[in-house]
This record gives C-alpha cells, structure tokens and sequence, in this order.
C-alpha cells in the first residue's frame, strides 16, 4: 500500500464510494479508500433505496434532486445499471397537512425539483388496490422511484478506482494520525500509517466512536429499522408498474421489489426516545411486534391486494442526527471531514453528497448555491441552529 495520498476515505459504503467518484471528477484521483470488510458490506446493502426529492428542508431537497439526475444518466457516468427503476414517487397527507404540502412542493420546485399535486383519481389510477379515503391532497414526481444503494456503491467505487483511486478492502482503519490539532493521516489496523492531505470520515454508525478519542463528537444515535417483505398476490408486470407510495396518514412507505411490494415504516422516534442499538450485532429480522404493525398498516392502506402475505424481513441501521440530517463538515481538527448521520436519507442524496465532500476538499466550500454548506456544519447543534423544515407535517415524524 502507498504510504500516501492526497485524501484518505475511511469507509467504503455509499457515501465514501461516492465522495472518491465525485473527487475524480474534480481531477483528484491519488485517494485510497479504506473499507473493514468490503464495499457496501454495511447498512449500504440494508438501504430501501426511495428515491424521491420531497423534502421540505430545501437544501436537501436540492441534494435529492442532484442525486436524481445522477441516476437518471447512470449509463453516461457509470456505463452500467444501478438498479434504478423510475417508477415514479407520490406522497399523499390528511387535511391538517394540506398547507405544509403545498408550500413544501413550491419550495422544491424553486430549486429545480420537477414536483406537482395530482388529484385523487389519478393516484387511483396508479394504485388501484389503495384506499385513498383519508387522503386530502397528494404530491407526485414523476421522475421518482427506487435504487439498489448496493450496486450504486459498487458503480461509484469502480468509476473512482478507473480514475486512479485505490480501494483497499479488507483494510479496517485503526484510528487518526494527528500532529497537534492537524491530521496527517490514517493509521490501519495493521499498523501501516498512509499520510493524507485531507482525512474524510465516512463510517456511518461506526462515526461517533471511531472520532471521540480525538474530541470530535458527532452526535450520532444508531437506530435499528425494519423492513417487511410482502408477496400482495398479483403479477409481477402489475407490482412493477406501482409508483413509490409514502403515506403520511397512516407513516408508511412502499414500493415494488421485484414481484414483492417493500415495506417501512415511517413512524420514528424524536432524537431523545430513540431506542440505541449495536450496529455490529442487531437482531437482522422484524420482530412479531413489527410484523403486526404491518399487517396492520398494509391491510388498512391496501385492501385490494387479493391474497397479501408476508414473504420476508429484513433489519438495518439508521445512524441519526439530533435533527435527523446529515453532516457533511469540515470539523474541529484541521484536514478532517466528516460525512455522516444520514438519519436515512444516504441514498437519494448520495451524489451530491460526494460533490459536497470534494468541494470541502479541495475548494473550502459549496460550488452549488443550492446546497450551503453550513446548512450541514457539525457545529449547527452547538449553535443551536438545527436542519429542520418549515413547512413540518404534523404527526408525521423525522423523515421530512
């Protein structure tokens, strides 16, 4: 292994996969990746992969969108599928929630989202086996849908190592090497210290104990999320055709996978309930207490499917903020950026994330006036100033 590089990723998940595409993109190209195991072997495989700009926080609207147009052009930048399957997205909220639903899709399209309201009958038309009764309005995306975040990680790491980026596997990183307040490099778990310009801290939920020997506390909770695998007894070509539903009445979400429809629940937890879970051993199934809650959920939002039965289940990790986004941020401790505590959101915004990180890197700043970068800062907790939406839904959790 080299002993030194321009940059230094430690965490070879989606988003410090990314962050080395979108540095070759702006002509870095000497950057190692180290991963612990391999690439996208984390919660980045876990990921239900919406992929949607519906966000009332416009920066991250504004990242979403980014992401967006990334995979619509996957074959250009990537040469390869990556899984997106744009089926369309829509999100649908009860009369209290009618407001905030406007202003929050006239929010979005100011910053190039390609959002409308639709009618009723038209989300109808599209899911036929729903009962829309408790709805009052709807947004739709059209160029919305869903992803594999695993073969998306894949695709930005081979892009990244075709510019000259080296991915090492298999490399776990045993923590930072510092002169004073300025980190020179990584040190990996075999002893081998590789000297960097600029150290990025992609690690997910490994971030908060991998930096707080080194006083750079990222508020970070790890959260467990579930997800139920349904067979909704109907053909594949007709589960195929079904847009991305968010319901914000009952806070579920589902799309197609294959010929199964993906269940998550979007009912979670303020910051200072969440229930912390480890993310190295965590019960990697739905428990009987979730799987009735979607029996529940499903049956009450979906009563045309003929013959619905669960088929699967599945757990992953939620690393999350206090506000529930991420930060990308440079930090206390000089060449040091953090990118972490996706709080769920990784995915969708994952290009864009990686072209934050490389304008961190390597100009101080966002080159995109869309997405400021203090809007992000690790700092904003202490300040007081957290990332939060002004057009909230009510009751309708974390995830907006």
């Amino acid at each position: 292994m080299s002993a030194t590089a321009d940059v230094v990723i430690v965490g070879g998940g989606l988003e410090g996969c990314a962050a080395a595409w979108a540095l070759a993109e702006r002509g870095v190209t000497d950057v190692v990746v180290l991963e612990r195991n391999t690439v996208g072997s984390g919660m980045t495989g876990k990921s239900s992969g919406i992929v949607r700009c519906h966000y009332g926080v416009s920066s991250l609207a504004a990242m979403a969108a980014v992401g967006l147009e990334v995979f619509e052009q996957a074959d250009e930048h990537f040469g390869t599928d990556i899984g997106f399957r744009q089926t369309g997205y829509v999100v649908g909220v009860g009369e209290t929630n009618v407001d905030a639903l406007r202003k929050s899709l006239a929010a979005q399209r100011a910053v190039g989202v390609d959002t409308e309201e639709i009618d009723k009958a038209e989300v109808a038309r599209m899911w036929p086996y729903a009962d829309l009764t408790p709805f009052a309005a709807f947004g739709w995306e059209s160029r919305g849908g869903y992803g594999d975040a695993y073969q998306t990680a894949q695709a930005f790491s081979t892009a990244a190592r075709a510019a000259g980026a080296r991915v090492r596997q298999g490399t776990p990183a045993a923590g930072l090497v510092l002169d004073g307040d300025r980190v020179t490099g990584v040190r990996s778990a075999d002893g081998t210290a590789i000297s960097a310009g600029t150290v990025v801290v992609a690690t997910g939920a490994w971030t908060r104990p991998f930096l707080a020997p080194y006083g750079v506390d990222v508020p970070i909770k790890v959260i467990r999320e579930q997800i139920v695998l349904i067979d909704p007894g109907i053909d594949e070509a007709a589960v195929g055709r079904l847009p991305v539903f968010s319901d914000l009445v009952t806070l579920q979400y589902v799309r197609p996978e294959g010929a199964q429809v993906l269940f998550g629940n979007s009912d979670l937890p303020g910051y200072d309930a969440i229930d912390e879970t480890d993310p190295d051993d965590y019960l990697n199934r739905a428990t009987d207490a979730f799987v009735d809650l979607t029996v529940d959920k499903v049956g009450t939002r979906f009563p045309g499917f003929p013959d619905a039965a669960i088929s699967g289940s599945y757990a992953g990790c939620y690393d999350v903020t206090p506000d529930w986004n991420p930060v990308i941020s440079a930090t206390g401790l000089e060449n040091l950026v953090v990118a972490a505590g996706f709080s769920g959101h990784g995915f969708k915004i994952a290009p864009a994330v990686g072209r934050l990180v490389a304008d961190l890197v390597v100009d101080g700043y966002s080159r995109d006036a869309r997405i400021p970068a203090a809007d992000f800062r690790l700092t904003r907790f202490a300040d007081g100033e957290p990332l939060v939406t002004p057009y909230p839904y009510v009751g309708a959790g974390q995830m907006r």
